[in-house]
């Protein structure tokens, strides 16, 4: 198993709505295996590029177990257990597409809150989008360039009543990566669209960060990549 990758960012601080707080400077981290030569066939439909239930631990996703910090599949699904404070752990199926719709459910497993994301556009740790809502209710669209992280649109996290909040809760979380405009829904409802033109292609994956307390603790099930 290889190390897990991990860079220092230079953060631009978000202000937060109501009730949060501004947030730190976040590093970021990334368990890595060799990607599955033999990734589980694909059906359902002319419109589905790729999906995992994460079923099967050969489909090529990152497994990672070190440091109080995981990225591996666990109990039917795959879970991003981010045991430092002020990280992001990921993890991605090595995959290369251009437009996409990606689909997951997560599940808060524990507290604290964090950060429960899809990624698009994945260039390497240095580079991709991110588009994520709180377990506690916030939402922000994101993008990581050569290492520095800014948040799109309203440029920072915004407050909804559309995320299902407490330990046990499952959100389904959609992202839009169509063209230079991305798009992020929760349980079906809109929450944001911005436009970039920074990243046109790329892998796409999964996203766990923490806060002020580490430990934050998800569950990834059903991930789906359609063709828009």
């Amino acid at each position: 198993m290889k190390a897990l990758k991990s860079i220092l960012l230079v953060v631009i601080v978000l202000s937060m709505a109501a009730l949060a707080c501004d947030l730190p400077e976040l590093p970021f981290g990334n368990g890595t295996e060799e990607p599955n030569t033999n990734p589980i066939p694909v059906d359902g439909g002319n419109d589905v590029l790729f999906k995992d239930d994460f079923s099967k631990t050969g489909s090529g996703w990152d497994r990672y177990d070190e440091d109080g910090s995981v990225t591996d599949y666990a109990d039917g699904g795959y879970r991003i257990l981010v045991g430092n404070e002020n990280w992001y752990n990921w993890a991605n199926p090595y995959k290369s597409f251009t437009d996409v719709r990606v689909e997951v459910d997560v599940t808060k497993q524990a507290s604290p809150d964090g950060d429960a994301g899809i990624i698009c556009r994945y260039v390497d740790t240095s580079n991709f989008y991110f588009l994520r809502i709180t377990t506690d209710g916030y939402y922000a669209i994101s993008k990581l360039v050569d290492g520095t992280e800014t948040t799109l649109g309203a440029g920072e996290y915004t407050l909804t009543d559309a995320v299902n909040t407490g330990v046990g809760e499952v959100n389904h979380v959609r992202a839009d990566c169509v063209g230079s405009t991305l798009t992020l829904y929760v349980n079906g409802e809109k929450l944001e669209q911005v436009t970039d033109s920074t990243f046109d292609s790329g892998d796409v994956g999964l996203l766990g960060g923490s806060f002020e307390t580490g430990g934050v603790d998800l569950l990834f099930d059903n991930f789906i990549v359609y063709q828009p």
